[in-house]
């Protein structure tokens, strides 16, 4: 009975939203994109797709795990995520390649309409007064979301990113829905496995820390309980690693070499975040491999003390109203855009739901968002991809792919100026 009253309110939700064009095109532009990606990857991408990657951790976790980070067991890119995450590959492993593919991309399509639906629950909640109260704008971002150029190249990749989106999104939810000490804890847990799937979101963890400068009281305000729940939260499912690790000690060597100190961090690739820029740079001017990976380590370590120290300085003194965290978890995804040495243009879609959310919180008419996030947005979801391109012609005497790196700067400086100045 509650099963076919769910499915008639499905049924009904759909037919209203039906009605708006938008979603009409945006519903069919985006099953092009996983039709397109499906013919694609199993015909003349076999080889060239993350998915191979996924793929083949799920055969080494099974059959040797401290092989894991092993550069020789892959013959495209390496693994570098935590070591349970590896698990969530399996099932596709036994699927074996063509149908685990399939498969992984339906899932892929069931995470972006849970997507979709909680993104316009956050809208809901968040959305300063001054916006329409008709859902038609809403519905207008979403689709345009769904119609963004990542969501093809994710599919294509068979990437990971919407397990992300979907579990920071659905953390904001419960932020924000419920105030009660068990509901943070949950949606901090809900974080913390977002960082196992992939560790971009692993700079979110310090903006989590209720702490906030008080100009009127002239006295700093910390939530010592909140912050606590938070952190042990977020946490817990990260410390799992740890018993990992102890118990395959290789591991940890290999999941530090992968991804800060080995010769894959240093390679020219159309990687947009600062980090890379500057290594590229290098290369250009003639330093060697072997000199910058003397280098690398610290290189990233400056971007992101830069990144980081301001980013939570503008957290602890600016003036937010009570949505405070929709503006520490931009801060978290752009420190690891901006800092890590590899930020991929499929990684926007964990970024793009944020800023629709910032579009909709700020007043309808502000000059942050006209200025800063609107444009940055539309880049990111129409043209951005198109520069990656560009790069793979101008890589021999100009490997500098740093047209997306201005937007990721311009966003940041739009929300730190609008933390800083409040509503």
């Amino acid at each position: 009975m509650y099963f076919r009253q769910f499915l008639i309110k499905i049924k009904k939700r759909f037919q209203e939203l039906w009605q708006y064009k938008i979603f009409k095109y945006a519903l069919i532009v985006h099953l092009f994109y996983l039709a397109l990606a499906l013919i694609l990857t199993l015909t003349f991408f076999r080889n060239r797709n993350d998915f191979r990657v996924y793929y083949t951790v799920g055969k080494v976790f099974i059959n040797d795990i401290n092989g894991l980070y092993d550069r020789t067991n892959y013959s495209t890119w390496p693994f570098r995520y935590f070591p349970l995450s590896a698990v969530l590959f399996i099932p596709f492993y036994l699927l074996g390649f063509d149908l685990g593919f399939v498969f992984f991309n339906l899932v892929n399509l069931i995470l972006n309409i849970l997507i979709c639906i909680i993104l316009y629950k956050i809208i809901i909640l968040i959305r300063g007064e001054d916006h329409e109260k008709d859902d038609k704008r809403v519905i207008l971002y979403i689709s345009l979301f769904l119609m963004s150029i990542p969501n093809l190249f994710n599919y294509i990749l068979g990437q990971i990113n919407l397990y992300v989106t979907l579990l920071i999104l659905l953390s904001l939810l419960i932020y924000f829905k419920y105030d009660q000490i068990k509901w943070q804890f949950i949606a901090s847990l809900i974080l913390g496995i977002s960082i196992i799937v992939k560790p971009i979101t692993i700079f979110m963890i310090p903006f989590l820390i209720a702490i906030n400068y008080d100009f009127k009281k002239e006295n700093l305000n910390i939530n010592f309980l909140n912050t606590l729940i938070r952190i042990l939260g977020v946490l817990l499912p990260l410390s799992l690693n740890l018993f990992i690790f102890l118990i395959y000690p290789s591991l940890l060597k290999g999941f530090i070499a992968i991804n800060f100190t080995g010769e894959d961090t240093v390679y020219i690739n159309h990687s947009f975040s600062v980090t890379k820029i500057i290594e590229n740079l290098l290369f250009l001017i003639g330093f060697s491999e072997e000199q910058l990976l003397n280098y690398q380590l610290f290189i990233f370590l400056s971007v992101l003390l830069i990144t980081g120290g301001l980013s939570f300085f503008i957290y602890i003194f600016g003036k937010f109203n009570s949505e405070n965290l929709i503006f520490g978890y931009s801060f978290g995804i752009l420190i690891m855009l901006i800092a890590y040495f590899d930020s991929w243009d499929h990684h926007l879609l964990i970024l793009t739901p944020i800023l629709i959310i910032i579009i909709f919180n700020l007043p309808r008419h502000s000059e942050i968002t006209k200025n800063f996030i609107k444009p940055s947005f539309f880049f990111f979801i129409f043209v951005d991809l198109a520069f990656m391109g560009i790069w793979f012609f101008t890589q021999d005497w100009f490997p500098i792919n740093f047209v997306p790196t201005l937007f990721l700067i311009l966003i940041f400086y739009g929300i730190s100026k609008q933390c800083l100045k409040g509503d």
